[in-house]
């Protein structure tokens, strides 16, 4: 397969992911600040909760902060972003296990990391 058509097939599904790994880590964020979606302070480990030096909804917003910036950065440097999102995204699952809470979402974080990751190898062949 020449790289023209390796890059015609690869451009939809990479598309389809950064737009994915934009609109999803916004829209989180910005939901730290609201709770609409969920009360997001319950995903934060106890033990950690019990070390932080403000509340729980304080570091939420923070972690909001983090994840609008990194969906900026997806859109504007996707490669660098895939990057960032998929670690971000394994370390939240590695916090949710250690704990062995939401096991289910700690999962889904890791599988949405790999989906991240390989967004990222796939932005070095989109032009």
């Amino acid at each position: 397969m020449d790289s023209i058509t390796l890059q015609q097939s690869i451009k939809q599904p990479f598309n389809l992911l950064k737009f994915t790994f934009v609109i999803v880590p916004i829209v989180a964020g910005l939901d730290k600040f609201t709770n609409l979606l969920t009360d997001w302070t319950q995903y934060i480990n106890p033990a950690f909760l019990e070390m932080l030096p403000f509340s729980g909804s304080t570091f939420m917003m923070i972690v909001g902060i983090i994840e609008i910036i990194a969906g900026l950065i997806v859109l504007i440097k996707t490669e660098l972003g895939g990057y960032i999102v998929a670690a971000w995204l394994t370390l939240i699952a590695l916090t949710l296990l250690v704990g062995f809470n939401f096991v289910d979402v700690a999962v889904r974080d890791l599988v949405m990391a790999i989906s991240a990751f390989c967004m990222a190898r796939f932005a070095k062949f989109i032009a």
